[in-house]
């Protein structure tokens, strides 16, 4: 029984001796190991070199001979003299390193045939040097084929994008098209109007022109009164301002001498107060010693302002039956004078004689004649306003 027991006890030392052995080993490998590799990955201690591509130029590759020689049979053999380079002129360099770097990762199967050196030798490493350029080719080709791929992505994408900006442009064309549209047909619709304003605005500018000397005349809306009241686009557009009182002084005798014997005529006054009136007759006038009066049954008499430049413009005609009386050839010593009892006279220098016109013109607005509302309807009073200005136009 004790025999048995020591048995197997030395079998249980030997076991874990050869245990131990194996640890060891394993460890001391794993060291050598590691510091083989530091020596060949290391630049330090080689000692050898392989010149190869050309002799008139050859490319130098430093590797350690001892290394080399252990993991390869055929460079144990060729290197067994002393010398510390060899040539292989028949290698390119990338061939070499590719050489190299088999025998660095201990790919001995494929390096058997290095012992028949050169031809199959050679040949089993260009083959690798092909298979490496095809994967290079390869890799090349993959990133050929993603960019070409990107590539057409953006295309895609820009192709995508062109057709969302055409279709955003030809929709605003469109709408641009269609305002367009609308405005031209608005303009037509608007056209009619405009000629009309615009034909309005060529007759106004036609008679502001009749007026443009005019120092009385400066509101469009009385011309337009006056045309009405007139209702001869002949006399407007040949008419001429015949007197001015600023201009040719206030004297019954130079109106006298620049308006006698014209044909139609229009009086216009101005009092300091701002009033306007005045008045006209188809006839004209004419100088007489004795004082003599015009038939003329479309003279009329009318105020454009008063004081206050409020006043709706007004016409008064010559009451029927009165038409004998309408105008006053009268004496130099006098002025202008519409109605040979009452109505409007100017004195010798221009000035007020009388404002009365209901008894030979109608009465404005239903008044009384010679009523007091009546004297002060045309100048603010009956004979004490101050005239301003008097302009006289004939043709």
């Amino acid at each position: 029984m004790d025999n048995n027991n020591n048995n197997n006890n030395q079998i249980e030392n030997a076991n874990q001796n050869q245990n131990e052995m194996k640890n060891l080993e394993k460890k001391v490998t794993k060291n050598l190991i590691k510091n083989y590799s530091n020596l060949l990955n290391g630049n330090s201690f080689k000692d050898f070199s392989i010149f190869v591509e050309n002799k008139s130029n050859p490319f130098e590759i430093k590797v350690h001979k001892s290394i080399l020689c252990s993991r390869s049979p055929f460079f144990n053999e060729s290197l067994r003299q002393e010398s510390l380079s060899i040539s292989l002129n028949q290698f390119n360099k990338k061939e070499m390193e590719s050489i190299l770097n088999s025998i660095s990762k201990q790919d001995f199967d494929k390096l058997k045939q290095f012992d028949f050196f050169p031809k199959s030798f050679l040949v089993d490493i260009q083959t690798q040097v092909i298979q490496d350029n095809q994967k290079e080719i390869e890799d090349k080709n993959k990133e050929i084929e993603k960019n070409q791929k990107e590539i057409e992505e953006k295309e895609k994408e820009n192709q995508q994008m062109k057709i969302e900006i055409e279709e955003k442009w030809k929709k605003e064309i469109e709408n641009k098209n269609k305002e367009i549209e609308e405005k031209e047909k608005e303009n037509q619709q608007m056209k009619p109007i405009f000629d009309k304003y615009q034909d309005q605005y060529q007759k106004e500018k036609e008679l502001g022109k009749a007026f443009s000397e005019s120092e009385i005349i400066k509101d469009i809306e009385y011309v337009k009164k006056l045309q009405e009241w007139i209702n001869d686009n002949d006399f407007f557009s040949k008419m001429k301002k015949g007197f001015s009182a600023k201009r040719d002084g206030f004297d019954s005798k130079n109106w006298h001498k620049a308006v006698d014997g014209k044909g139609k005529t229009l009086v216009i006054i101005k009092t300091k107060d701002n009033f306007i009136f005045g008045g006209f007759t188809q006839v004209g006038f004419k100088y007489s010693q004795n004082g003599e009066y015009s038939n003329d049954p479309n003279a009329f008499i009318f105020s454009l302002r008063n004081d206050k430049g409020d006043r709706i413009p007004e016409k008064f005609t010559i009451k029927q039956g009165k038409e004998q009386w309408a105008i006053y050839s009268c004496f130099s010593s006098y002025g202008p004078a519409f109605s040979g009892h009452s109505g409007l006279w100017l004195n010798s220098n221009l000035g007020p004689c009388i404002t009365n016109c209901g008894e030979d013109y109608q009465t404005p607005n239903g008044m009384q004649p010679n009523s007091e509302q009546e004297k002060s309807y045309l100048a603010g009073s009956y004979d004490k306003w101050v005239v301003d200005e008097v302009e006289t136009y004939f043709i």
